[in-house]
C-alpha cells in the first residue's frame, strides 16, 4: 500500500463545503415548508431534520464498519489528501492492485467518504442550531410560556459532542480500527441521538404525564442496561466476533463454552492482545457469549418494564414502540447468528439499538415524577 500521511488537513475546507451542500437541500425544504410558522417552530423542524440525518449517519457508520470500509481512505479527513476518491484514483488503484480484497478499494473509499460527508452535514446543521438559538435568545424572540425552544446550552453541548465524534472518527482511521476507539465512536453516535432526541421531545411540565418514581427508575435502569449492552454489541462487532458462536441457543454445540478474557483487554490492536499476540478463538467466543448473556438480561428487564407500563397505562404509544423495537432487536440479533451475519440484519440491529435509546429518552422527556 502506498505510504500516506495519517493526517492531511489540506482538503478540510472542500469537505466542509460538501457537507454544507448535502445539508442544504433538506434544510431549504424544511425552511420552506415551515415558512409561515414562528421561529421556534422552524428551529424545531431543523432539529428534527438533524436528528433524522444523525440516525442515518449512525446506520451508515454501521454499514461502513460491516463492509470493512473503515480504512477505505487511510488518511483523515480526506482521501489521500483529496476531497473525494476521484482525486485519489492513482493511489487507490495502486492499493487495490497490491491487495484486491484489502482495506483500500474504490468501493470502500467511496463508502468511507460518503460517511464523512454525511458527518460534515450533521455537524453543519448542529452548528446552525447553536448559532440560531443563541441569536434568537439574544434578540428575545422566544416566548418562554410553555413554547418549545432550542436552548442554547443544549445546542452548544451537542456541537461539542459532534466535534468529539469527529475526533474519534479520525482516531478510528489513524489507529487502524482499534476496537476501543471504534466502540467509543459508536457509543458517541448513540449519545448524539440521545442529545438530539431530548431536545426534540422536550415538553413543559404541564404537558407531561405524571408517573410514579418506581416507573421513572425503571426507565433509567433500562437505559443503563441498554448502554452496557450496546457497548458489548459494539465490542462484538469491532472484534469481528459475530460468527464466533455457531448455533442458537447453544454456542458451537456447547451450552457453556470455555472462557478466555483476553478479548476484553481494552487498549490493544484489532485481532491481537495487549502483548501483540493473535487472539485465540476462545477469546472471540467469550466476547460473543457475554453479549448473548447480557441480551437475555436486558430483554427480560425490558419485558418486565413494558408489562409494568402497560398495567399502569403509562405512555401507551411509546410503550408499544418499545415493545416493537425489542422484538426487532431479537429477530435481527438471531438473524446475525443463524443466517451468518447478513448485512441488512446487522445494520438494522445497530439501528434498533439507537431507536431503543431514543425511545427511552422520549419516555423520560414526556414524563414527570408524581409528588
Amino acid at each position: 500500500m502506498t505510504e500516506v500521511d495519517l493526517y492531511n488537513l489540506s482538503p478540510t475546507l472542500r469537505l466542509l463545503g460538501m457537507g454544507v451542500l448535502i445539508a442544504l437541500l433538506p434544510l431549504v425544504w424544511t425552511l420552506y415548508s415551515s415558512r409561515h410558522q414562528p421561529v421556534n417552530y422552524k428551529l424545531r423542524a431543523i432539529t428534527v431534520l438533524t436528528l433524522f440525518l444523525t440516525f442515518d449517519l449512525v446506520l451508515f457508520g454501521s454499514f461502513t464498519r460491516l463492509t470493512d470500509s473503515g480504512l477505505g481512505c487511510p488518511d483523515w479527513p480526506g482521501c489521500y489528501g483529496s476531497a473525494s476518491p476521484l482525486g485519489a484514483i492513482t493511489h487507490i488503484d495502486a492499493a487495490q492492485t497490491a491487495m484486491p480484497t484489502g482495506p483500500v478499494t474504490h468501493n470502500k473509499a467511496w463508502i468511507e467518504m460518503i460517511h464523512r460527508y454525511l458527518a460534515m452535514a450533521v455537524g453543519f446543521l448542529i452548528l446552525l442550531l447553536a448559532l440560531s438559538s443563541t441569536w434568537q435568545r439574544w434578540k428575545g424572540q422566544f416566548s418562554f410560556n410553555g413554547a418549545w425552544q432550542v436552548k442554547p446550552f443544549w445546542a452548544w453541548l451537542t456541537l461539542f459532542w459532534v466535534c468529539m465524534q469527529g475526533a474519534f472518527g479520525a482516531l478510528t482511521v489513524t489507529l487502524k480500527l482499534s476496537p476501543a476507539i471504534v466502540t467509543l465512536h459508536l457509543l458517541g453516535g448513540i449519545g448524539l441521538l440521545v442529545l438530539l432526541s431530548a431536545q426534540v421531545a422536550w415538553k413543559p411540565a404541564s404537558q407531561r404525564q405524571t408517573i410514579a418514581k418506581f416507573h421513572c427508575q425503571l426507565i433509567w435502569a433500562a437505559a443503563g442496561f441498554l448502554t452496557l449492552q450496546i457497548a458489548l454489541g459494539a465490542w462484538v462487532s469491532t472484534n469481528y466476533a459475530v460468527l464466533a458462536c455457531n448455533g442458537f441457543p447453544d454456542c458451537n454445540g456447547q451450552w457453556w463454552p470455555a472462557w478466555n478474557f483476553q478479548g476484553f483487554e481494552i487498549w490493544r490492536g484489532l485481532g491481537i492482545d495487549s502483548k501483540g499476540q493473535y487472539l485465540p478463538m476462545e477469546a472471540l467466543v467469550s466476547i460473543h457469549f457475554v453479549h448473548r448473556l447480557m441480551a437475555l438480561l436486558v430483554f427480560s428487564f425490558a419485558a418486565f418494564m413494558v408489562w409494568q407500563f402497560k398495567k399502569a397505562d403509562i405512555l401507551p404509544g411509546l410503550t408499544r414502540l418499545l415493545s416493537a423495537l425489542l422484538t426487532l432487536q431479537l429477530i435481527t440479533g438471531l438473524s446475525n447468528v443463524v443466517l451468518d451475519w447478513p448485512l441488512l440484519a446487522a445494520v438494522a440491529h445497530t439501528g434498533g439499538a439507537g431507536a431503543l435509546m431514543m425511545t427511552l429518552t422520549y419516555m423520560l422527556s414526556r414524563s414527570k415524577i408524581q409528588r
